[in-house]
């Protein structure tokens, strides 16, 4: 049962990190504030880092990974374009990057819970996802 549960949950934590690059990425163009722009940097590069390390566990297993749903991934998309052209600015960024954070930390603690018997290199890769991206919430607050 170990082996499931570990698969499954660094697929999803494999999901939420591309989701999460994605998201910095159809922001990032339109950020003004300098501070603002470096913290999404060092946040995008945080999620590649892991990302290499999540991939070098599920080659052990000789899965690929997992990518976000095609209808999520538009979805999201078409919500940031609408949002920062009705109300462009650097508070609208942190209010839809701090949605998304907020999203991904309940979607990867319930993953935890049910993958239960994944492995603890997996469970410390989900913790350690959660811990980026509960810090970049909290230090977007500023821009809210």
């Amino acid at each position: 049962m170990i082996e499931p549960d570990t698969i499954r949950l660094l697929r999803e934590c494999d999901a939420g990190i591309r989701m999460g690059v994605s998201a910095i990425d159809d922001v990032i163009g339109r950020v003004t504030d300098d501070r603002l722009s470096r913290r999404l940097a060092v946040c995008k590069n945080e999620h590649r880092q892991l990302s290499s390390e999540l991939q070098t566990q599920l080659d052990r297993f000789g899965d690929g990974g997992k990518r976000p749903s095609a209808m999520a991934s538009a979805m999201s998309s078409l919500k940031t374009n609408v949002k920062l052209t009705l109300h462009p600015g650097d508070s609208t960024v942190a209010d839809l990057m701090t949605d998304g954070c907020n999203m991904g930390v309940k979607s990867l603690s319930r993953y935890l819970n049910e993958y239960g018997a994944a492995d603890e290199r997996a469970k410390d890769a989900a913790k350690k996802l959660i811990a980026i991206e509960e810090n970049l919430s909290a230090d977007l607050r500023r821009y809210l």
